[in-house]
């Protein structure tokens, strides 16, 4: 068995807080339902401005695993233009 971690650098168009609450929720419950993956904000929680997002998979395959976490980085970059990736890591746990 192979957990595979995705640490993703987002800086947003949002002022407030209140703005960015609805950027973040929108792509995590997107990943959530699209690619079937563990999901959360992990840091950077009081700046409107920037996110960092974690996602998470298990499978026993360590390229199904890791594929599935770049898939889930292109998604993102597609999907919201407004958004920009400042950083990526895919890590094996």
């Amino acid at each position: 068995m192979f957990i595979y971690c995705l640490e993703l650098h987002l800086s947003l168009p949002s002022r407030s807080l209140k703005e960015k609450r609805g950027i973040v929720k929108s792509i995590l419950g997107r990943a959530r339902n699209r690619f079937n993956t563990a999901c959360a904000e992990v840091d950077r929680q009081d700046n409107p401005s920037v996110a960092v997002l974690g996602f998470v998979t298990v499978s026993p395959d360590k390229v199904i695993a890791r594929s599935a976490l770049e898939r889930v980085e292109d998604w993102i970059y597609e999907s919201w233009p407004e958004v920009e990736i400042t950083g990526s890591d895919i890590s094996e746990v």
